[in-house]
């Protein structure tokens, strides 16, 4: 069932982002990515604790991506990792450049 879950999540042209809303590298995350112009509805931030089965959600996040932490951030299908990494390709210029090339900005 987790497996199903974040895979329906996770799409093409889409940035979803798996969060505990307690997590301050979460909520870093979030203020980031909520700064900028996205189309409507191709960003998603999904609360784990909001689901019964969190942590078989970790255990599958980690098997995909290597990681169980969250936050973990999905420029369209592909996994650019946590919080970190997402601030890192901010400051380097790199984060609008792939939006745009998924067509998730306005």
């Amino acid at each position: 069932m987790a497996q199903a879950f974040v895979n329906s999540k996770i799409q093409p042209g889409k940035v979803v982002v798996f969060i505990k809303p307690t997590c301050p590298y979460s909520i870093r995350a979030q203020e980031l990515l909520s700064h900028l112009p996205f189309k409507q509805g191709l960003l998603e931030f999904v609360d784990i604790t909001a689901h019964g089965d969190t942590s078989e959600i970790q255990d599958y996040l980690q098997q995909l991506t290597g990681a169980r932490t969250v936050p973990r951030v999905f420029i369209g299908q592909e996994c650019i990792g946590g919080c970190s990494d997402l601030v890192n390709m901010h400051e380097k210029g790199e984060l609008l450049t792939r939006l745009k090339q998924i067509g998730a900005l306005q």
